[in-house]
């Protein structure tokens, strides 16, 4: 085993990452509030955003199921690694030399074994791009041309052959430095009697990426009649980076545009995806080997999102300016009875994201790229913008296989259609698609519905609205009515405009109310708690901005709330206030670790947590990137806690006042109640004296602070 990495290098990873850009590649985040970003949390299924990230602290955290962390727990938790991997991952990325400590040997192969898996994936697809223009690759090229690619368009999809043979491959990436063990757990070779061979041979192959344009494994196409795989695709198997229900063939090229339009066209083959990019839909992704399953549903729909207007959340397709189709997931199903299946199968996927689900049909059932080969480019995008919803979909297909003139047709198809309605979780689309079957079919009403009433109850759906208010925490938020829908309600607007909630004391207090509703580690709204949560999220966000001869002053009697009392000794537990020039990512990282696994989701809901103050220019995710692009330029010194704004200092400064102030106030509190037990005498007339001295120094601190923002 290789040595731990040393902890200088692992700083310079950490300042190094840009967690914004990381997050960003599965994740599409919006601005809410000052420096922070929300999205839909990757790490568990949810239709409202409840995952908030901090680049500017390098810290990130989900409200809905208590999961944050550092860049590195990001990454953990994503790629399923352990720390050290994480780092590795990391580092490669940043291009950063990692260093071990002494005495232990460095492994055979340097980088993760993920990254060893990835660099073998890479390797690997630079082999059969490199192999399609030799003379064996022909049935290739004459398949791929055949379908009106020319080369330049093979290029651009990664288009490669591998060749017939036994070990092609594999004594090529021998030759790169790659073992057989890796071979064979990138999915790249197998095992045989007489060692190991290639997986894939004689085919035609296209890279599947993941949304960053890492190679995580290959398709591949039978162009021989002796193939001794009878499949006409294969895919990668299973392996460490490669999972068939997670991965979308062309989420590298599309998924940017898929985030821009708001819209996703599902396709069902390798060649689809390129007749659909080069015929202008540049939102097109293929499943491999699989059907489109909920998995695939949840990549979807965190780069596209839910729109949100107040409280309404808004699902299902949109009118936007200047955009033909907006808010559409768009499948290419067939119209036979394979496609009809494969919509029926659509119908586990949740209500919010079948709302926006439609289903596009050629004539004659072509797919998009015969579609493109027989009818030109104009019907591919035809076919996509007048694709129908899926609900309809459904319904009418199992409609038309009856001859509703007749009473029998019309029971048969009200027989058929009750328990596709039923499925539909939504009760607010439940009965309109109720009612439209019923007038098509040509019945009363009263029999659709008791039909489709008693195939619910048999099949037991759940009932579900995906136009109801989504909330966070179940309950409704106080605070002046701002309370909304997720993490991006009333902060959004704040951050956006740019509003300072100091020219509005209402408005500040009613921030301040909702941070206090919306934590979930401490459930309790007054006064004191709103000062202690405010003071520990400034601590942990601007630490510069305390004083330190007013924090020295601070005692575990300061904090009434025990989870407080129990951070405040965690900051001693990590040094104190950190000095000037630590790290951003290592206050954070220290004061974690010194606060063990209980502390940590208060520690990561504090970092991500808006205070009610202005934007401050430094604390946004452009400075993370700058700070990823000077590592990469070899400038990776450490991000040093940033200096903090006069508004930030100000609040701080209130804060450490009231707690102080309270200090004072409860030992007066006390030492009266001491000195009216004692009788007359020098004790009592010291402890007198004590009291006029907190008296003195409590109306000295209210001058000191509010005399300076006066």
């Amino acid at each position: 085993m290789a040595g731990m990495i040393l902890k200088e290098d692992v700083e310079k990873v950490r300042a190094a990452a840009d967690l914004y850009d990381i997050v960003s590649a599965s994740v599409t985040l919006k601005p809410s509030g000052t420096g922070t970003y929300v999205g839909l949390c990757p790490f568990h299924d949810e239709k409202t955003p409840s995952f908030s990230v901090r680049p500017s602290l390098g810290v990130w955290h989900c409200f809905g199921c208590g999961l944050g962390g550092d860049v590195f727990g990001y990454v953990e938790q994503q790629e399923n690694i352990d720390f050290r991997e994480a780092v590795e991952l990391l580092a490669d990325k940043y291009h950063i030399e990692l260093h071990y400590e002494a005495g232990s040997g460095r492994e055979e192969h340097s980088g993760s074994k993920r990254t060893r898996l990835l660099d073998a994936n890479e390797e690997a697809q630079r082999f059969f791009v490199s192999q399609i223009m030799s003379k064996e690759a022909l049935a290739a090229r004459k398949l791929l041309g055949g379908r009106n690619f020319s080369q330049a368009d093979c290029e651009r999809f990664g288009c490669g052959y591998a060749p017939q043979g036994w070990d092609n491959l594999v004594r090529y990436l021998a030759a790169k430095g790659f073992t057989q063990q890796e071979m064979l757990d990138a999915g790249l070779a197998r095992q045989g009697q007489r060692g190991v061979y290639d997986y894939f041979r004689g085919r035609a192959t296209w890279p599947i990426r993941d949304s960053t344009g890492r190679t995580l494994g290959f398709g591949a196409r039978k162009l021989y009649d002796d193939d001794t795989i009878g499949a006409k695709y294969i895919n990668t198997p299973d392996t460490q980076l490669y999972r068939k229900t997670q991965v979308l063939y062309g989420i590298d090229l599309a998924k940017s545009a898929i985030v821009k339009k708001r819209q996703a066209v599902i396709v069902e083959g390798y060649t689809d995806v390129m007749a659909c990019h080069l015929a202008g839909i540049d939102t097109a992704v293929a499943t491999c080997g699989t059907a489109f399953g909920a998995e695939h549903a949840k990549i979807v729909r965190r780069l596209i999102s839910d729109d949100s207007l107040g409280a309404v959340q808004l699902i299902g397709p949109l009118n936007v300016e200047g955009q033909s189709l907006s808010s559409r997931i768009v499948f290419t199903f067939d119209g036979d009875a394979a496609g009809q299946k494969a919509a029926l199968h659509a119908f586990a996927l949740d209500s919010a994201f079948l709302s926006q689900t439609f289903v596009a049909v050629a004539d004659g059932n072509l797919d998009p790229c015969d579609l493109r080969l027989e009818q030109g480019n104009e019907a591919v995008s035809s076919l996509i913008e007048h694709a129908k919803p899926l609900y309809d979909f459904v319904i009418d297909a199992a409609i038309a296989r009856f001859d509703t003139s007749y009473t029998t047709g019309q029971m048969g198809a009200v027989k058929a259609t009750a328990p596709l309605i039923a499925q539909i979780r939504d009760r607010s689309l439940l009965d309109i698609y109720t009612r439209k079957a019923t007038r098509r079919i040509g019945v009363d009403l009263d029999i659709m519905r008791r039909e489709v009433n008693a195939a619910r109850r048999q099949l037991n759906v759940r009932d579900d609205d995906a136009y109801a208010p989504k909330r966070r925490f179940g309950g409704a938020a106080s605070g002046g009515g701002m309370g909304g829908s997720g993490a991006s309600g009333g902060f959004a607007g704040r951050g956006e405009r740019g509003e300072d909630p100091y020219a509005n004391p209402a408005r500040r207090k009613a921030l301040e109310r909702r941070d206090a509703n919306e934590q979930t580690y401490y459930r309790i709204d007054d006064a004191v708690f709103i000062c202690e949560q405010q003071f520990m999220a400034t601590l942990i966000q601007v630490p510069r901005a305390i004083d330190r001869a007013w924090f020295a002053q601070l005692s575990l009697s300061n904090f009434m709330t025990l989870v407080f009392r129990s951070l405040f000794q965690a900051v001693a537990a990590a040094g104190g206030l950190p000095s000037d020039d630590t790290p951003q990512g290592l206050w954070i990282h220290n004061l974690t670790k010194a606060g063990g696994p209980l502390l940590e989701q208060v520690i990561n809901e504090l970092a991500v947590m808006p205070l009610p103050l202005p934007p401050n220019p430094r604390d946004t995710a452009n400075s993370s990137a700058q700070n990823g692009q000077n590592a990469q330029n070899g400038q990776a010194a450490p991000v040093q806690l940033r200096a903090p704004s006069p508004a930030e200092r100000r609040y701080a400064s209130e804060l450490l006042a009231r707690l102080l102030d309270i200090g004072f106030m409860r030992r007066i509190g006390a030492a009266k109640r001491k000195m009216s037990q004692l009788p007359d005498g020098e004790e009592k007339i010291t402890l007198l004296g004590d009291i006029t001295t907190m008296e003195t120094a409590r109306k000295d601190l209210q001058t000191q602070v509010y005399g300076n923002v006066a």
